[in-house]
């Protein structure tokens, strides 16, 4: 099934909610054993967070730790697991940048503007999506083709000189259906580093765009696209070694690509699907104080050919099938370093008495440089009606990344990165679906993990003083487990009350590591948030936003540990309908100027206030 069925689909099937990164294929909600948060765009529109990784900062079993202002470096860690072992999707296109060193998605430089639709899946599914799934998958879909002629735009501004504006028109002409759209953004920000005076600023441009065309013989072409180009002002380190004002800053493209035909046969038992996708990240750091030259450049790639059958073999059993082969690249100015990797994978949906969905599937990748990996994983979900039993195992993995493969520092003897978690899960409705509650624990052991690490004897790359200054081996292990738990209140067709709570216990598990048995770096303990919503009898709609996150740890320029004091969020929210068509909003965030860090020497934004206009036609 495609991701352009969704909003059909979801509307057919109502109230179940469809799921597409669990099995890589549509699946109703209470078929799904495996923990996932939707964001649909009513929500979205309704927070009025321009920042994706803000979104994802109120979802159950994340944290989001950002180095300044908008803009700046933002990652996302999903249940403990490592910023760079989530895999992120744009439109199905893995958006993972092959030319960091771990191989991470920068979020800083992904805003909310045409943003349809984000799936946050918990927990390892590398079956489905192979390499980078270790803690979990975010797929982000963008604004989707229309039936009927329509536009959409987005105009705001506020503090720090921030101002946004955002446009998105679709619609279907006899056989083709386009959806196109674009946002800047610019804001002069505050300054990165947290002894700071100087502000640094922040300028984004972006376009989205996506055309089907309906084909003879139950054939759909798809082509899919995106770019951003975002400039960030940077701080850095002074002569003295400390960290401060300067003039710094980079520039950041990203570029994806998808072009796709699909089809539907045997009346809708089989869907297939074949498609070439591309991802380009460029980044280019530049210090005005050495000159016009960029300091530092990476070129990252990744080209992907992807077949994928989904075949309904009868009412009770269901296999989705594929095959992929990837080839990415790397320059960092000087050398271009490949590597390639080829996949097969499976997954039975087997639906036994109407209300146990068992998943079970296996994948087998095989890598140009460690050879072949086996994944293995499986699911339940018991529908009794008013309660959902959920259940899951599930293997990821993570390939070594080009610059730990090929880099000065490289060791081309790396295994990939490994990670076994079981979670069980159970949702209650209540009160004819006015109360949801949900509770889910999980565990997960990450094994190999790639670290940095002086040069020994047992290293056979260090021989004959190759690495001087040391190189990448797999050395390191961590444990995590915790709870989740949501709550969501729905008293009357106007109010709305949705609270979700983790506690997440995430440890260094490497032997002989002076952290052994210690907290993990940037990950607080626990993490409550409440999103209250009102829409009054005249129109004015009013929300809030209160977050707690606990205390954490991060490592000084020392290399000592020091804590990070938890703190509380509070926003506000309001909206006015105008027209049927035009609507006004506003909100203030960090109400209470909160002071606050989530990476230690790094600034953060005291009080401010946002206020904007959107249209739909």
């Amino acid at each position: 099934m495609l991701i352009s069925l969704l909003p059909i689909l979801a509307q057919a099937a109502a109230p179940d909610e469809i799921i597409v990164s669990a099995a890589r294929a549509a699946q109703f909600s209470d078929e799904v054993g495996q923990a996932v948060t939707v964001l649909d765009r009513d929500l979205i529109l309704e927070r009025q967070s321009v920042s994706v990784a803000d979104l994802l900062a109120q979802t159950p079993g994340v944290a989001v730790t950002r180095n300044g202002g908008i803009g700046t470096f933002t990652g996302v860690r999903i249940r403990g697991a490592e910023a760079e072992q989530t895999l992120v999707l744009i439109d199905g296109v893995r958006i993972n940048d092959p030319g960091s060193p771990g191989g991470g998605f920068d979020f800083g430089n992904l805003l909310a503007d045409n943003v349809q639709r984000i799936e946050v899946l918990r927990g390892p599914n590398s079956v489905a999506w192979g390499s980078q799934a270790i803690g979990g998958v975010v797929n982000i879909i963008s604004a989707q083709p229309t039936l009927v002629p329509s536009f959409s735009a987005r105009a705001e501004g506020g503090s720090f000189g921030t101002g946004q504006i955002i446009g998105n028109v679709s619609g279907t002409v006899g056989r083709v259906a386009g959806s196109f759209g674009a946002g800047y953004f610019t804001s002069n920000g505050i300054s990165s580093a947290a002894i700071g005076t100087e502000k640094d600023g922040y300028e984004r441009y972006a376009a989205n765009g996506r055309v089907e065309v309906t084909l003879p013989a139950n054939l759909v072409l798809d082509l899919r696209g995106y770019y951003s180009h975002g400039r960030t002002d940077l701080d850095g380190f002074l002569p003295d070694f400390s960290f401060g004002d300067t003039q710094e800053y980079q520039k950041t493209r990203e570029l994806i690509g998808y072009a796709g035909l699909r089809g539907s046969f045997f009346a809708d038992r089989l869907l297939t699907r074949i498609a070439y996708t591309i991802t380009n990240v460029d980044r280019d750091n530049f210090n005005p104080a050495f000159g016009t030259a960029p300091s530092f450049t990476s070129r990252g790639r990744i080209e992907r050919g992807e077949a994928q059958g989904d075949f309904k073999a009868t009412d009770w059993a269901r296999f989705v099938f594929g095959a992929e082969t990837e080839k990415s690249r790397y320059n960092d100015g000087f050398t271009t370093f490949r590597t390639g990797i080829d996949s097969l994978y499976g997954q039975a949906i087997v639906k036994l008495f109407e209300k146990l969905t068992l998943t079970g599937g296996v994948r087998y990748d095989d890598h140009d440089d460690f050879g072949g990996h086996t994944s293995l994983g499986g699911n339940a979900a018991l529908d009794l009606g008013s309660t959902i039993i959920r259940a899951s195992y599930a293997e990821g993995f993570k390939a070594p990344t080009l610059f730990q493969l090929r880099s000065d520092f490289g060791n081309p003897a790396l295994r990939p990165e490994t990670a076994r978690s079981y979670d069980l899960g159970v949702e209650q409705r209540l009160i004819g679906n006015a109360v949801t509650a949900g509770i889910t624990w999980f565990r997960r052991k990450t094994r190999n993990q790639i670290d940095f690490t002086p040069c020994r004897p047992d290293i056979a790359i260090c021989a004959g003083g190759a690495r001087p200054f040391g190189t990448y081996d797999n050395i390191a292990r961590a444990h995590a487990s915790g709870v989740e738990a949501t709550l969501d209140i729905r008293p009357t067709d106007r109010l709305t009350i949705a609270a979700a709570y983790t506690y997440v216990d995430a440890e260094n598990r490497t032997p002989g590591n002076p952290d052994f048995g210690k907290t993990l770096l940037r990950r607080p303990k626990s993490n409550l948030t409440l999103n209250v919503d009102y829409k009054t009898p005249f129109r004015l709609a009013v929300g809030g936003t209160l977050r707690q996150v606990g205390d954490s740890i991060d490592r000084n320029d020392f290399g000592q540990r020091v804590r990070l004091d938890g703190y509380v969020l509070a926003d506000l929210r309001a909206s006015f309908p105008v027209t049927a068509a035009i609507e006004l909003y506003g909100r203030v965030e960090n109400l209470f100027d909160e002071q606050y860090r989530t990476v230690i020497g790094y600034g953060t934004p005291g009080r401010a206030a946002y206020g904007g206009v959107r249209a739909r036609f």
